[in-house]
């Protein structure tokens, strides 16, 4: 690890800031308080993201969690997508916001949003705090997309190369020496 180089990409401010106008934005999406929304955080990579965007919330919200493995300990996805946790809650007539710290290929997510979608929610949007449309390799959406990135491997905030880096409160683009 001594020899990889951290460049800051965005800093933890203005994660922060656009965290807040995400958090805005649902709530205007979802003004009546009867109608429940589902926070579905997916781990680990989402886990801060989640708990700032659920913050910037000021309706009510449910939180809850899902692990889906298709990256293993490379840079890559291995194309394989597995469900490691399953939530703990029923989300049939709920409307559910999957929180995710990064679209990349849509492969993942495209599994995620059809397996979702046979539990019976009244609606499925994603959140995202990175975006990286140059990998697309299915057409996905984040309805709530923190910031566009170019194609580069970034860990902070969240987001791991090996389990490491999480802590970092900016994100950072990892590159060797």
């Amino acid at each position: 690890m001594a020899l990889d180089k951290l460049t800051v990409l965005i800093s933890a401010e203005q994660i922060q800031n656009r965290i807040r106008e995400l958090g805005a934005k649902i709530d205007g999406d979802y003004p009546n308080p009867a109608e429940i929304v589902h926070l579905i955080c997916i781990l680990k990579g989402a886990y801060v993201f989640m708990a700032d965007l659920s913050r910037a919330i000021k309706r009510p919200v449910i939180v809850d969690f899902m692990g889906i493995s298709s990256y293993g300990k490379g840079k890559t996805s291995s194309g394989e997508v597995r469900v490691t946790k399953d939530l703990d809650t029923v989300i049939e007539g709920h409307h559910v916001i999957i929180v995710e710290d990064i679209v990349d290929s849509g492969v993942t997510l495209t599994y995620l949003l059809n397996l979702l979608d046979q539990r019976k929610p009244r609606s499925i949007k994603i959140a995202a705090l990175l975006d990286k449309p140059e990998r697309r390799l299915r057409p996905v959406t984040a309805a709530y997309a923190g910031f566009s990135i170019p194609d580069e491997f970034v860990v902070g905030y969240g987001l791991d190369y090996a389990e490491q880096y999480r802590s970092l409160p900016d994100v950072c683009v990892l590159s060797e020496g």
